[in-house]
């Protein structure tokens, strides 16, 4: 029985358990940039947060003026994950947090991610958080929509056996926000400062109801909240 008043508990990856965007935006900055579309690491997070690079095809397309190949794809997945596995760290707080959730729920938490599945194992890999969510760890690009769509967190929820109006999803950015709302969950919005995450208005705007700075609070802010609360 969860000591939360929430069924479960669904993380998003990127940016609210690991580190990653930092590393990926400069990788898809350089790699941009060697096609014609100048980037620095920042604007490309700025373009690109929140969004699976797949998904933007078309973007890059128009933008670079070079057909959005297979090839491109899978040596981008390459030379990130060198750096993911390089230079990937955990958000602070992020790896003790899960563990105190995870326990507090009975194991009822997931990893609902609009990265490649190979991605999200990789990164809780190295964060040591693996164990923790094995077999429930989702990529909403195995699905039929990616976020902003809630697909992802629909799928996490059912592996779970709860109802995705009682779950509680945690977010960094607007994209995903957008998804968790759409599934009906009460979203909480991680912001911590910086040009990798998304503002507290921004996430406010989108739907979040909770909006936090710092993983070490996210214990005590779900076990004080209801998931009606905001209705």
């Amino acid at each position: 029985m969860s000591r939360f008043p929430f069924d479960a508990v669904l993380f998003d990856c990127d940016g609210v358990l690991v580190d990653s965007e930092p590393l990926t935006s400069r990788v898809l900055a350089e790699m941009l940039t060697e096609c014609g579309w100048p980037l620095t690491a920042r604007q490309a997070g700025e373009v690109f947060l929140g969004k699976s690079v797949a998904a933007q095809a078309d973007l890059i397309e128009a933008r670079t003026g070079k057909p959005f190949t297979p090839a491109w794809l899978d040596e981008f997945r390459a030379r990130r994950n060198i750096a993911l596995e390089r230079d990937l760290t955990a958000i602070p707080g992020a790896p003790a947090a899960v563990r105190a959730i995870h326990a507090a729920t009975d194991g009822r938490i997931a990893c609902a991610s609009g990265a490649d599945l190979l991605k999200v194992e990789l990164q809780l890999r190295r964060i040591g958080l693996h164990e923790v969510f094995a077999g429930r760890m989702f990529s909403g690009q195995d699905l039929p929509q990616t976020k902003p769509h809630p697909d992802v967190y629909l799928a996490a929820a059912a592996s779970l056996g709860v109802d995705p109006t009682s779950c509680a999803v945690i977010e960094d950015t607007v994209t995903g926000t957008t998804a968790g709302v759409a599934a009906g969950a009460t979203v909480f919005g991680f912001s911590p400062g910086g040009p990798f995450h998304s503002s507290p208005e921004a996430l406010r705007a989108a739907g979040a109801q909770v909006i936090f700075e710092s993983m070490q609070l996210l214990p005590a802010l779900l076990a004080g909240h209801s998931p009606h609360a905001f209705a």
